[in-house]
C-alpha cells in the first residue's frame, strides 16, 4: 500500500493520547496533514510526523 491522500493510517500513542486512526488529506516531505477519526482528537486537524505512522489501514 502507498501513503496518499485518502489513506487511513494508525498513529502511534504519544503523551496521554492513545493509538488512533487518522485520515490523510496531504502528504508532505516529513509529515501528513489530515483529521483524526478516533481518539480524543476525533474530527480535529493535525500534522503528525511520518515516523508516528505505525501502518496504513486502508487506501
Amino acid at each position: 500500500m502507498e501513503l496518499r491522500a485518502g489513506s487511513v493510517v494508525v498513529i502511534a500513542a504519544f503523551d496521554d493520547v492513545p493509538e488512533h486512526l487518522f485520515r490523510v488529506d496531504t502528504v508532505y516531505d516529513d509529515c501528513v496533514g489530515g483529521h483524526a477519526l478516533t481518539g480524543p482528537f476525533a474530527g480535529e486537524y493535525g500534522e503528525p510526523e511520518l515516523d508516528q505512522i505505525l501502518r496504513i489501514e486502508s487506501e
